[in-house]
């Protein structure tokens, strides 16, 4: 326990990140699945007083995104600064909160910061050019191989053709880097949570690396993208370009170096489909250019629809906004981060949304707490225990509450475990099983019928001095997943011997 018990006491220093979308379409939940969780992790991990710094961002610099400007006939800049906007507007509804957002296409920060990754590259030896014929998947904006494609030579993915390519491209020594990624992998510098997906990138290492093309024909990118230095007739590939946006928002003074160099963990927060590009691609691209490697990739898989990936290509998306409208942005979160397990793709339907709010939102936190200050006010006056009874407590920030928790270093430990191992189901179920002990403990002891026999029974005071602090508990680790229902709750609760006012924390939503 003492070695655990370290990890949650000691502060630590982490950098955490999104996978930045393509912006050739509108935002569906599956972005806002990536933005809740780094806002779930980033908010616990504060709260736990880690020092954490968040990025999210926009992929501008991609001929699917191109092609789409096309057919919208909007030029390609008007184009992605339109839908990159729609993408950090689901931060509001969402109450997400992050540090710093980078548009890979107009920030200055970022062509600068892909120049000079790329001259340290070409300072290694690493970049070289040859002429490549292959087959081109706008989709997965990457070269595949015809062995991957299905019956019908397509993409699996995204249904479509893959284009043949002929033309001159830089080339980046991927094939140099396979055995300081493994090591890197099996010796655990380089976490990849679950398991699965880190046996899954070892299997791919064990065939070799070959070297990938790392630019584009001007010709056919349309003139857009970061022009490869010294070399105006190609543009940087979209995958070099887009992976070096976590660097790149840091600059190259102070925040790099606190943050890239100088941080305890640097984690990216993916899904499945571009865990290539990140657990091969971009430590070998740091590596050459003589930076720290990731410490950590968290993959998530996918939410589905009737079975099928939200996919703008397929439009079957569903519109986080219009979900929030509908349930409540506590709701929406909550069913993210509660519903989706590790290594399995997960079907949203409302259905699910509403029960799962229900079940743990209104009948397990909500009325946990309405009913914890009712009973105070009904038979102690909304006063509870002793103040000495709350004075071994940490402070924590609800909202605009300051709650004050009892240190529970079991629980501590359980969903600081959760959370390293990327698993916020495992907590979020533990959050639920420790309301219904609360619950439980109320039942037992029922000091409603005590009070009937003896208004002045010491265990009237006893088990209302413990619902209370483990309600305070509850809200402050309920904070980090659903943050506008904890603050109402913490004010509720109140602070030392005394409770707020009484009321609704959540209400039940109506089953479509």
């Amino acid at each position: 326990m003492g070695e655990r018990r370290e990890r949650i006491i000691n502060a630590r220093r982490i950098y955490i990140t999104t996978a930045i979308p393509y912006v050739n379409g509108e935002p569906h939940i599956g972005h806002a699945l990536e933005l809740v969780q780094v806002d779930a992790l980033a908010r616990a991990w504060r709260s736990a007083g880690h020092e954490v710094r968040t990025l999210t961002g926009t992929d501008d610099n991609a001929l699917k995104n191109v092609r789409a400007a096309e057919a919208a006939g909007v030029p390609v800049a008007d184009f992605v600064r339109a839908h990159g906007d729609q993408f950090v507007s689901l931060f509001e509804p969402l109450s997400v909160e992050l540090d710093d957002v980078i548009r890979t296409s107009s920030d200055p920060r970022h062509r600068i910061g892909v120049e000079r990754l790329w001259r340290a590259c070409a300072a290694r030896g690493d970049l070289y050019l040859r002429d490549y014929e292959g087959a081109y998947c706008v989709g997965c904006e990457a070269f595949v191989d015809v062995e991957d494609l299905d019956a019908r030579g397509c993409c699996p993915e995204h249904r479509t053709q893959p284009d043949v390519v002929r033309e001159p491209n830089w080339f980046f020594r991927l094939s140099r880097y396979g055995e300081r990624i493994r090591a890197a992998i099996e010796t655990g510098a380089l976490r990849i949570e679950p398991a699965s997906r880190r046996n899954e990138v070892l299997a791919q290492l064990r065939t070799g690396l070959r070297d990938i093309s790392v630019s584009r024909s001007f010709e056919r990118a349309h003139g857009w993208g970061i022009a490869v230095p010294d070399d105006p007739s190609q543009v940087v590939y979209v995958w070099f370009d887009a992976l070096a946006n976590y660097v790149t928002a840091l600059g190259s003074g102070a925040d790099e170096a606190r943050w890239w160099h100088g941080a305890d963990e640097r984690i990216h927060l993916i899904g499945k489909g571009i865990i290539r590009f990140h657990a091969l691609y971009w430590p070998a691209i740091l590596a050459s250019a003589g930076l720290p490697l990731p410490t950590a990739l968290f993959v998530h898989d996918y939410l589905t629809v009737d079975g099928a990936k939200i996919s703008k290509s397929i439009g079957n998306g569903v519109a986080p906004a219009e979900l929030v409208g509908r349930f409540g942005t506590d709701a929406v979160r909550w069913w993210l981060l509660s519903e989706a397990p590790l290594g399995v793709d997960t079907d949203f339907t409302v259905e699910r949304l509403v029960r799962r709010a229900n079940d743990d939102l209104a009948n397990g936190l909500g009325n946990l707490v309405t009913r914890a200050v009712a009973l105070v006010h009904r038979l102690r006056g909304g006063l509870v225990g002793e103040a000495s009874a709350f004075a071994d407590v940490g402070d924590v920030d609800v909202g605009d509450v300051e709650v004050e928790v009892e240190v529970d270093v079991e629980v501590d430990v359980e969903f600081a475990d959760a959370l390293e191992a990327f698993d916020l189901r495992r907590a979020t179920r533990r959050l639920r099983d420790l309301i219904d002990a609360a619950n439980r403990e109320l039942e037992r002891v029922r000091p409603w019928e005590l009070a009937k026999a003896d208004p002045d029974d010491e265990r009237i005071d006893e088990v209302l001095t413990d619902v209370v602090a483990r309600c305070r508990r509850l809200i402050a680790l309920a904070a980090a997943f659903v943050p506008n229902i904890a603050a109402v709750a913490a004010r509720q609760i109140g602070t030392g011997a005394t409770v707020g006012d009484p009321g609704r924390v959540f209400d039940r939503l109506d089953a479509p």
